[in-house]
């Protein structure tokens, strides 16, 4: 179904939410339709957030907000949806487009198999109706769920959309870009340079992708790279937690714009760790590039003033490889806390593969190279 008659049966006016590649046509429109103009449409940090945001609209106008999200996101709405949303708290409606990533009976990522299971069960224990959209869905069957979701609506409960693979269409061509040079996959073959022997704990999406096939392309094996691939925003902390156990062993982190927003609290925690081994580097596009290229606010913040703030000892942006390179060979060497902000094109390999040995088999690995590291 295309998706501006899904959201004219809907029938809001104010969007926000996290993007989703299952939901990439909704998210294109949007942008195409409202930009980033925050009156109508805000692309948040987390789902936590626009969640949040979204009861401030209905809280000025009265009206009904729409969330979006991909169902990894569900874990950070649990908390506003039961203590802020919920009609026996605020009684404040929201309307859920969630995009069902790891549905059961449907090839997916590892990390997306059990929370695809637990989808439809967690938005149940929130007391959130659920309507599932698949590519059978007619307008009328839509039109109908919807006048039932508006009687819950009204009694200040929440309802969901819960969106199947290849479900919803957009025939706009919406292209996202910026003005940087240096390519990601390049920059992180530049890190894997430096870094050698050193572990590496890289962040969700495209970059552990690209990371497994340089290490690949290179003849080396992959144990000392945890490769980040759920949990997004997360892959600093377990940098963090790593580092402060192997203080003798410099630690480095490949990170994203994006991630580094989803839970931009934990650069605070580890600038008060006192940790002095970790490299911290954040590869900054601007865009939610894995997941179809939405914009982030990441280009227009100050992260080098936001860490130094935090208590990182020492904290650089680069733009272009010279300026890289020498930055990543003085981290290396030296002791203390270090970011390194990185700007980066967006875009990827369109033949980019995926890790081709299990995420505990990772783990394992990575478990046993670093046990042979000094304390």
């Amino acid at each position: 179904m295309e998706v501006e008659k899904i959201l004219d049966i809907i029938g809001a006016d104010f969007y926000t939410g996290v993007p989703d590649s299952q939901l990439k046509a909704l998210c294109n429109y949007l942008m195409d339709t409202y930009g980033t103009d925050f009156r109508h449409h805000v692309i948040a940090a987390n789902e936590g957030n626009c969640t949040a945001l979204a009861a401030g609209y209905h809280l000025a106008t009265g009206k009904i907000p729409v969330v979006y999200l991909q169902n990894s996101g569900e874990g950070n709405i649990i908390n506003p949806v039961a203590s802020l949303l919920n009609d026996q708290v605020y009684a404040i409606p929201v309307v859920f487009i969630v995009g069902w990533r790891g549905e059961p009976g449907i090839h997916d990522e590892p990390q997306h198999i059990y929370q695809g299971r637990i989808t439809l069960k967690l938005l149940e224990d929130m007391d959130i109706e659920t309507f599932i959209v698949d590519k059978k869905t007619t307008e009328e069957e839509l039109e109908n769920a919807m006048s039932g979701f508006r009687d819950l609506l009204a009694r200040g409960r929440s309802v969901a959309f819960v969106v199947r693979k290849g479900a919803i269409s957009y025939s706009g061509r919406t292209e996202y870009k910026n003005g940087c040079r240096m390519g990601r996959e390049e920059i992180i073959k530049h890190i894997v340079a430096v870094s050698g022997e050193d572990p590496v704990i890289s962040t969700t999406g495209k970059a552990s992708r690209e990371l497994f096939e340089i290490r690949e392309a290179n003849g080396q094996e992959h144990k000392y790279d945890f490769l980040t691939v759920g949990s997004m925003g997360h892959s600093s902390s377990i940098a963090l937690g790593i580092a402060m156990q192997k203080p003798g062993t410099k630690i480095w982190c490949i990170d994203g714009d994006g991630a580094v927003l989803m839970h931009m609290g934990a650069m605070a925690v580890i600038g008060a760790s006192g940790c002095r081994n970790m490299v911290h580097v954040v590869i900054n596009n601007g865009s939610h590039e894995t997941v179809g290229g939405m914009p982030t606010v990441a280009g227009n913040i100050d992260l080098v003033k936001i860490a130094a703030a935090c208590g990182y000892e020492y904290a650089v942006c680069v733009d272009h490889f010279d300026a890289l390179d020498k930055e990543l060979d003085a981290a290396k060497k030296r002791k203390g806390l270090a970011l390194i902000e990185v700007k980066s094109a967006i875009g990827a390999r369109g033949d980019l593969g995926r890790p081709t040995t299990t995420a505990v088999e990772n783990k394992r690995n990575f478990m046993e190279h670093l046990s042979t590291l000094d304390e």
